[in-house]
């Protein structure tokens, strides 16, 4: 495995060294160990892995944004985030009922409809922040164009499922639509000029600028190995249309920690996107993140990132917001598109949060399964 200078060395440069280069060199082989197989098995092109853990940043690099031009990955390459976006819309509506623009108890019929409507049994936006919508499939319908085709799609549609956790790209995607729109913005505008910089953000993008395109890695396809990039469609910037970098997503990560000093409103939003609100076979589903408890084996935690799992209607159980919830858990969200395969993990308790981002979408269980082996070593420091 080709491995580029390490982190302690840029970091020296820029005068911001936080470890000597001997705890940095053992912090590189212990991520080389664990996310090898990853790289080497799918023959991923770049991968950064970033590590968080009571406020020092590590990067780990291997490998190329464009192979076309050998342009090596580092801590500042833009990768596709895919479902990982997803993070950020939750959070964008947190911030929303925060500042009284919406009420997650209200139906997305109140927000949709211009006239009396019902859309899929009274489905609410706590319905969709949590993929509680019954059946929404995971896809926009190739039929449908825009918002508007799809409200009328709405309306004619009907929960197949009542009461089930429905992964869905519509779900979140409707959420972001709504809470952007409630803050008299666009989605992507409402993002970039308000959550982003509030969360100290300052490369992450929903469309990336001229600036910033040669930090833009290219994914590649996982069949015919070509170098591509996400394309627009109905709702993708809500679902799936975030691209940043290692650095800003450890600098997320710190926040959903509880560190550093972001603006009031930020914590209390980012504080309740943590809020369990729905019990699975695996996990407890919150607004869009997936928590477990800690320690959790890595069996239950490859299962409920498992396709099988993601893709089939799941029962849940309703879980009281009466009941104190413990912060001693594990919150994670993998993410795709057809180039680009990521994992985010964290446990506030411990302080520790890794970012893995590369440009080839690898299965979930395999991101899952070196991120739980490079997190078991850093805990047991």
């Amino acid at each position: 495995m080709r491995r580029l200078p390490h982190s302690w060395l840029v970091f020296c440069l820029l005068g911001l060294v936080t470890t000597t280069p001997a705890v940095a060199d053992a912090l590189d082989d212990r991520i080389e160990t664990a996310f090898a197989p990853l790289v080497s098995r799918y023959d991923v092109p770049g991968l950064v892995v970033g590590v968080t853990q009571n406020g020092v940043h590590h990067f780990y690099m291997t490998g190329f944004a464009s192979r076309a031009d050998k342009r090596p990955v580092t801590p500042d390459t833009l990768f596709e985030l895919g479902s990982m976006s997803k993070i950020f819309t939750a959070t964008l509506a947190a911030l929303a009922v925060e500042r009284g623009k919406v009420k997650l108890e209200d139906t997305v019929a109140h927000y949709l409809c211009a006239d009396t409507c019902t859309i899929g049994n009274h489905l609410t936006l706590l319905d969709l922040a949590t993929h509680h919508s019954g059946g929404l499939p995971l896809q926009v319908p190739d039929t449908v164009k825009d918002i508007n085709g799809l409200i009328a799609w709405l309306k004619a549609w009907q929960p197949p499922q009542p009461g089930a956790r429905s992964y869905s790209n519509i779900s979140i995607g409707l959420l972001g639509f709504i809470s952007a729109h409630s803050l008299g913005l666009p989605y992507a505008e409402a993002v970039q000029t308000i959550l982003f910089p509030a969360l100290g953000l300052h490369h992450t993008w929903i469309h990336v600028p001229q600036d910033d395109m040669a930090l833009y890695a290219y994914g590649y396809d996982r069949k015919t190995d070509a170098p591509i990039r996400v394309r627009p469609g109905v709702l993708a910037d809500e679902a799936y249309g975030v691209k940043s970098t290692a650095r800003d997503m450890l600098t997320l990560l710190d926040v959903e920690l509880g560190r550093g000093h972001p603006p009031a409103e930020i914590s209390k939003a980012v504080a309740l996107t943590q809020k369990g609100r729905f019990k699975t076979a695996f996990f407890t589903q919150d607004m869009i993140w997936e928590h477990y408890p800690w320690p959790t084996p890595l069996q239950p935690m490859m299962l409920g990132n498992g396709y099988d799992f993601i893709l089939k209607p799941q029962p849940v159980k309703v879980v009281s917001l009466a009941t104190p919830q413990s912060r001693d858990g594990l919150f994670n969200k993998t993410g795709s598109t057809d180039g680009f395969g990521g994992y985010v993990v964290m446990i506030p308790s411990r302080q520790i949060g890794i970012i893995m981002l590369a440009n080839r979408n690898t299965p979930n269980e395999a991101r899952v399964q070196a991120a739980y082996t490079l997190l078991k070593t850093l805990l047991q420091q």
